[in-house]
């Protein structure tokens, strides 16, 4: 009788790009996580159903450190995806795994509990596994944006209408919304400062460009329900009229 060996199917493994948050805590570490709270209170749901990854190689902290602050995050609904930067020692099976080679974007930290005329720096990070480069596609979406949605592109984002509160669009190079923009709107995110954001009626609870961002309390009065252009400019926020 001849025996025959039968082989599995291999498994197939894809390579995929993620858009997350990369935090980056400061010392002391309450003083930072006031500052974190205050983001959160500026603009609801920031942190809601986002990935974060937790960066620590600037923080000299202990492993039962560690896990006291990804529980503080926690309880601030951050949930936190990876940490990168932490020593092997450091990590035990309590805590999420560690993350490499992560391709740095735009700079994200939580404001100063103070407004600022000038717009405010912000950091982000792409969590990825190697992929060819290749340019990066454009997005268009024929539907409204509801509350609670994302939309992520690492090109330019057209939406053909509005953008709901506590909606959100990201995206790395400019967004165009032919409604009203109501929600957070972040384009530019892989580090494009020549991104913009159109809009045909600016009702935002956040803007922000290459990682620097306004919320709706900073942005000017005379702004809110126009039709406007959005740019920076030596770090500056510039606006103009479609009108």
């Amino acid at each position: 009788m001849t025996a025959v060996l039968t082989q599995p199917r291999p498994i197939r493994l894809k390579g995929r790009s993620f858009l997350a948050l990369a935090l980056t805590p400061e010392l002391p570490v309450e003083d930072w996580l006031a500052r974190l709270d205050d983001l959160a209170s500026r603009s609801a749901g920031f942190f809601m159903r986002r990935p974060v990854v937790l960066d620590v190689s600037e923080l000299d902290i202990s492993r039962a450190e560690l896990h006291e602050l990804v529980g503080k995050l926690s309880a601030r609904s951050v949930r936190i995806m990876g940490i990168e930067g932490a020593r092997p020692s450091l990590l035990d099976a309590d805590l999420p795994p560690a993350m490499i080679d992560g391709r740095p974007a735009a700079d994200f930290e939580a404001p100063a509990a103070e407004a600022s005329a000038r717009p405010q720096p912000v950091e982000s990070v792409v969590a990825a596994v190697q992929q060819p480069v290749k340019a990066a596609p454009s997005v268009v979406i024929t539907q409204p944006v509801r509350s609670g949605q994302s939309i992520f592109a690492e090109g330019d984002v057209t939406i053909v209408g509005s953008v709901a509160s506590g909606a959100e669009v990201i995206a790395g190079g400019s967004i165009h919304v032919y409604g009203t923009l109501r929600g957070r709107a972040m384009a530019g995110t892989m580090g494009n400062a020549a991104a913009r954001i159109f809009c045909r009626k600016l009702e935002a609870e956040l803007i922000a460009i290459d990682g620097y961002y306004k919320t709706a309390e900073d942005m000017e009065p005379g702004l809110r329900g126009k039709a406007v252009q959005i740019w920076l400019e030596d770090e500056t926020f510039k606006v103009a009229s479609l009108a």
